[in-house]
C-alpha cells in the first residue's frame, strides 16, 4: 500500500517542475540565433492552465547535544533531501476529464509528519477527494514510567517507535444534483516496536514488543438534495485487526525487573517470555442524516446511527523464571496463560435539534443528543503453573497447580450505558450592537456493568450521571474596529463517568479585539476553569487560568509585518490515588505556571528581479514553566527567500531547538538545523 501511494504521489508532485522547465527562458546564444518574436496579440491570453509552487530543499543538522531520545520524541526532524511543500492547480478549459485538479503535499523526505491531498472535480459529473498522512511516532522520555531511575537505569517502560499511515478516499457522482451517490474508503494502520511491561505478583519487567494494527472502513450512500430538504443515507462496514508479540529469550542473564528486593525471602526474576495477542473485529453500521427548512423561521436537523461490531481476542503467554502467587505464598518457575474472548457491542446514537428565529432580534436553538451502548462479552481462560523444582510444564500434569484450583475459567461480562444531553439557548439582540445569550444544559446517563464470577478489587456495578449547567454570554460588535465577547458556564453534578470528568465546575471565557490604528490590531483572550469532584475516594480538584494577548502591526503594508503574542497560564490539580505497591491512599499534587512567547517579523526588500522582492522572516517561540516540572524550551527561526527569476527562487532557513528541565537534566537537548533549496513558482 505504501509503495502504491508513492507511485501515485511522486509523478503528480513534479508536474509543476516539469512545466517550469519547459517555460524556462532559452540560453542567450540560442536566443540571439532565434528568429524575431511575433508581435503580441491584442487579445488577452486565457487563464494559466497551471498555477502553484514546488519547494525542494536539503536539510542539514549540526548534531544533537544532549538526549537524542528526547529530541526524537519532541522534534524528530532528520537530514537529507526534502519536499518542503507543493500546492498547484491544473485547469482544463475544455472540461474533458476534469475541470479542476488540485494537488497539495507537505514535508516529504523522512519527516515525522507528511501529508498529501488531491481534489478532482467536473461539476455535475463527479468529485474525488483523497487525503493521505504519514506519521512517525517516537516517544521515549526516560523520566516517564521508569521505576529503575534510582539505580541509574534510564528506561521508559511505555516507549514507542512506530509509523502510522492514514488514508481517506471519496468519490461522489452527480454532485449538486437531486440524487448524488458516493463511495468512501478509509484506512488507518500502524506498525513498529514498543517497550511494554510483564507483570507478576511482587514485580514487573520491561520487555520489547512488536505491534501492528489496521482498520479498514468502507462506506457507500446517497445524498438527496431538494430546495428545502437534504437527506443522506449511508451503509458501511469496518474491519479491524491488532497484533502484539513479545519474545524474551533465555540467556546467561535474567531480567531482575523493577523490584530488586526478595519477596518472602526469594528473588523474583524473568528468564524467558513468549507472549502473543491477537484481536480481530468487524461490524456493519447504518447512518441517516437529514436537514429541513420547514419555514422561513424554523430549521430542523437530525442524525441516527446504529452499529453492531463484533470482536474476537486470542492471548497466549509462556513465562519462565522465579515467580510467586502472593495469595497462596506459592513459588513457581513456569507459568502458562491462554485466553479466548468474544464480545458484541451493539451501539446506537442520534441527535435532533431545531433553530427557531421568529423575529429579527430573537432566536432560540435546541439540541438533544443520545448515545447508548449494550456490550456482552465472554472469556475462557486457562492458567497453569509449574512449581519450582517440579516437573517441567508440558511433560506431565504432575506438579501443576492452578489459580482458583481450576485449570479452566469462564468469565462473562456485561455493560449497559446511556449518555444523554439536552441544551437550549436563547439569543436576544439588544441596543447598541449588543447580543445576549442565555441557556440551560441537562446531562444525564446510567451505566450498569457486571463481571461473573467477581474477581479483583471491588468496583461500582451501577453508576448514574446527572449534571445541570447554566449558560450565559454577551457579545458586543459596534463596528469593524472593536468587538468583545464573554461566555460563562456553571455546572452542578451528582455523578461522573471518570474521576477527572467535569463535576461541580465554573468556566469563563472573555475575548476582545481592537483596531487601534489603521496598521495596528490588538487581541485579548482570558479563560478560567474550576472543577471540583468531592466524591469520597476521589477528592479531585482542578484549577486553570490562561491570559493571552496578540499584536499585529503592518506599518508599511506588504513591505513590513510584525506578529507577536504572549500567554500566561497556571495549573493546579489535586487528586487521591491508591499506591499500587502497598494499596495505601495518597494524594497527587501538580502545580505549573507557564509563559509562552512567540513573534514573527517579515520584511520585503527590493531585488534585481522586477516585481519579485526579497523576503526576510525572523522570529520564533519560547516556553518557560515553573512548578512541579520546570522546563524551558526555545525555538527561534529565520528564513530568507531570494528570487533568481520570476519563476525560480532560492531559500535558506535556520532553526534552533533547545530544551532544558531542572529536575530531569538528562533529558535536555539542543541542536541547529539548516535547510536550503529552490522554490519553483508559476
Amino acid at each position: 500500500m505504501k509503495s502504491l501511494y508513492a507511485v501515485f504521489l511522486l509523478p503528480l508532485t513534479f508536474i509543476p517542475v516539469l512545466a517550469l522547465a519547459q517555460d524556462a527562458p532559452a540560453p542567450a546564444a540560442a536566443t540571439a540565433a532565434a528568429p524575431a518574436a511575433e508581435a503580441p496579440s491584442p487579445v488577452p491570453s486565457s487563464e494559466n492552465w497551471l498555477t502553484g509552487y514546488v519547494e525542494l530543499g536539503y536539510r542539514t543538522q549540526t548534531g544533537i547535544a544532549g538526549s537524542e531520545a528526547t529530541y526524537r520524541s519532541i522534534v524528530n526532524l532528520g537530514e537529507g533531501l526534502k519536499l518542503s511543500g507543493t500546492d498547484f492547480t491544473i485547469l482544463d478549459p475544455k472540461k474533458r476529464l476534469f475541470e479542476r485538479l488540485r494537488i497539495r503535499a507537505y514535508d516529504w523526505g523522512g519527516d515525522p509528519w507528511s501529508s498529501f491531498h488531491i481534489f478532482v472535480e467536473k461539476r455535475g459529473i463527479y468529485k474525488f477527494l483523497g487525503d493521505y498522512r504519514n506519521l512517525t511516532y517516537f516517544n521515549n522520555l526516560a523520566s516517564y514510567a521508569d521505576p529503575t531511575l534510582p539505580r541509574g537505569v534510564v528506561l521508559d517502560q511505555q516507549s514507542f517507535d512506530t509509523k502510522r499511515r492514514m488514508g481517506s478516499w471519496a468519490l461522489e457522482l452527480f454532485n449538486g444534483r437531486l440524487l448524488s451517490p458516493y463511495v468512501m474508503y478509509d484506512r488507518d494502520s500502524s506498525s513498529g516496536r514498543n517497550v511494554s511491561v510483564f507483570r507478576t505478583d511482587g514485580n514487573e519487567f520491561a520487555i520489547p514488543e512488536l505491534s501492528r494494527d489496521a482498520t479498514n472502513l468502507y462506506r457507500a450512500g446517497v445524498h438527496v438534495t431538494l430546495r428545502r430538504f437534504h437527506v443522506t443515507v449511508e451503509q458501511g462496514a469496518s474491519v479491524f485487526r491488532s497484533d502484539q508479540n513479545s519474545n524474551v529469550s533465555a540467556g546467561s542473564s535474567t531480567n531482575p525487573g523493577n523490584n530488586l528486593n526478595p519477596v518472602l525471602g526469594q528473588p523474583i526474576y524473568l528468564s524467558s517470555l513468549l507472549r502473543a495477542t491477537g484481536v480481530r473485529g468487524n461490524g456493519a453500521f447504518s447512518r441517516l442524516t437529514g436537514t429541513a427548512t420547514l419555514s422561513s423561521w424554523l430549521d430542523v436537523y437530525g442524525h441516527y446511527m446504529y452499529a453492531n461490531p463484533h470482536n474476537d481476542v486470542n492471548f497466549q503467554q509462556l513465562a519462565t523464571g522465579s515467580f510467586v502467587v502472593l495469595s497462596q505464598a506459592l513459588f513457581y518457575s513456569t507459568g502458562q496463560s491462554i485466553l479466548t474472548a468474544t464480545a458484541n457491542l451493539p451501539h446506537k446514537g442520534g441527535n435532533f435539534g431545531w433553530d427557531l428565529h421568529p423575529a429579527r432580534r430573537f432566536r432560540v436553538t435546541q439540541a438533544w443528543t443520545t448515545d447508548r451502548l449494550d456490550s456482552r462479552a465472554t472469556a475462557v481462560t486457562l492458567d497453569r503453573l509449574a512449581l519450582a523444582a517440579s516437573t517441567p510444564l508440558g511433560n506431565s500434569t504432575l506438579g501443576y497447580t492452578t489459580l482458583g484450583n481450576s485449570t479452566l475459567g469462564n468469565t462473562n461480562s456485561l455493560l449497559n450505558a446511556s449518555d444523554n444531553r439536552l441544551e437550549t439557548n436563547a439569543f436576544v439582540e439588544g441596543p447598541r450592537h449588543v447580543t445576549f445569550r442565555g441557556g440551560y444544559r441537562y446531562v444525564w446517563g446510567d451505566s450498569q456493568g457486571a463481571i461473573l464470577p467477581a474477581a479483583g478489587l471491588p468496583g461500582a456495578q451501577f453508576a448514574t450521571l446527572r449534571r445541570q449547567v447554566g449558560l450565559g454570554g454577551i457579545t458586543w460588535r459596534p463596528g469593524t474596529r472593536w468587538s468583545a465577547a464573554a461566555d460563562a458556564e456553571v455546572g452542578r453534578g451528582s455523578g461522573a463517568w471518570f474521576r477527572t470528568s467535569l463535576y461541580d465546575y465554573r468556566k469563563v471565557r472573555a475575548t476582545g479585539s481592537a483596531k487601534l490604528t489603521s496598521t495596528l490590531r490588538l487581541s485579548l483572550d482570558y479563560r478560567t476553569l474550576h472543577n471540583d469532584n468531592p466524591y469520597s475516594g476521589v477528592s479531585y480538584r482542578f484549577d486553570t487560568h490562561q491570559e493571552a494577548a496578540s499584536l499585529n502591526w503592518a506599518p508599511k503594508g506588504e513591505r513590513l509585518d510584525l506578529q507577536a503574542s504572549y500567554e500566561h497560564c497556571g495549573y493546579n490539580s489535586s487528586i487521591a490515588y491508591l499506591q499500587p505497591q502497598i494499596l495505601v491512599s495518597a494524594v497527587s499534587n501538580y502545580r505549573e505556571a507557564c509563559h509562552t512567547m512567540s513573534g514573527l517579523v517579515s520584511a520585503s526588500l527590493k531585488s534585481p528581479v522586477k516585481g519579485m522582492p526579497i523576503k526576510l522572516l525572523a522570529g520564533g517561540s519560547a516556553v518557560l514553566t515553573a512548578g512541579s516540572r520546570p522546563t524551558t524550551y526555545y525555538q527561534p527561526t529565520a528564513r530568507v527567500n531570494v528570487p533568481l527569476t520570476k519563476k525560480i527562487g532560492l531559500f535558506a532557513e535556520w532553526r534552533y531547538y533547545g530544551l532544558n528541565e531542572t529536575f530531569y537534566m538528562y533529558e535536555a537537548f539542543r541542536t541547529h538545523i539548516l535547510t536550503t533549496g529552490l522554490r519553483f513558482t508559476r
